[in-house]
């Protein structure tokens, strides 16, 4: 009888032990979720790195001249461009962007119609450089987003926009080398520069594509109008023409 009171006793304990057992293996596993495809509030600035294309304005008389006599063509002072951007939004498809841009071409080149004595050719080098900062007033197409809450405000992927302004560009225009005197014949080396500040204006339109979270993709089109009279060194020409049309895509993150 002692015997089957203890076997009984074990019998007892190990009874809740399948229950325990089953309830554990029916538990679901933990879900992963994304992260939200919302932001905390609409955002309030942004900051962009851009690279792209210039195609340059070169619709002065000082470009004809030097494509006439020199291996140029006007395409040659087409060249790779880099901008930075910061902006601040001041309603909820304006900003007010702050931009720095820079581009910058060399060349070489020889005279087409002149050689040196035993036919050797006559070099040069052409440089244009430019930098240029500018403010601009830019708005969105369409709503940059919704709200949802209080709180939480969803972006749109995609964004376009248009804006115009203002600004200033710090430009040097410079030809070094071997150079025609056209009155002697007579070939000479020298370094023709000229350089200084003229004012910019511009318009654009482009688009922002949301990739992540705060980050966009963006692409723009820009056209910026400016010129500026020559130094001593270029006598005889008319206002240089700066600027032209910017083409470039870049990476922009909103906070």
């Amino acid at each position: 009888m002692r015997g089957l009171r203890r076997a009984a006793f074990a019998a007892l304990l190990l009874l809740p032990l399948p229950a325990t057992a089953q309830q554990q293996s029916t538990t679901p596993p933990p879900v992963h979720t994304s992260p939200p495809d919302f932001l905390l509030g609409r955002p309030r600035g942004l900051l962009a790195l851009r690279g792209g294309w210039l195609m340059a304005n070169t619709g002065s008389d000082l470009y004809d001249f030097v494509t006439n006599q020199l291996t140029l063509d006007k395409s040659t002072f087409n060249t790779s461009s880099l901008a930075g951007d910061f902006g601040i939004s001041i309603g909820s498809r304006f900003d007010v962007i702050a931009t720095l841009e820079q581009a910058n071409s060399t060349s070489g080149s020889e005279y087409r119609a002149f050689v040196d004595t035993g036919g050797v050719p006559i070099t040069q080098t052409t440089k244009r450089q430019e930098w240029i900062v500018s403010s601009t007033v830019r708005m969105a197409l369409v709503p940059r987003g919704r709200r949802i809450s209080r709180f939480a405000w969803v972006p749109r992927t995609v964004t376009p926009y248009v804006g115009v302004g203002a600004g200033a560009v710090k430009y040097e225009f410079q030809q070094y080398g071997a150079f025609v005197d056209f009155r002697t014949l007579r070939v000479f080396n020298d370094d023709f520069s000229s350089k200084g500040w003229a004012p910019t204006v511009h318009a654009l339109a482009g688009a922002d594509v949301r990739v992540y979270r705060r980050v966009y993709l963006t692409t723009e089109a820009r056209y910026t109008a400016s010129s500026a009279t020559l130094g001593a060194d270029f006598v005889d020409f008319g206002p240089i023409t700066l600027g032209g049309l910017r083409l470039s895509a870049g990476l922009q993150v909103v906070f």
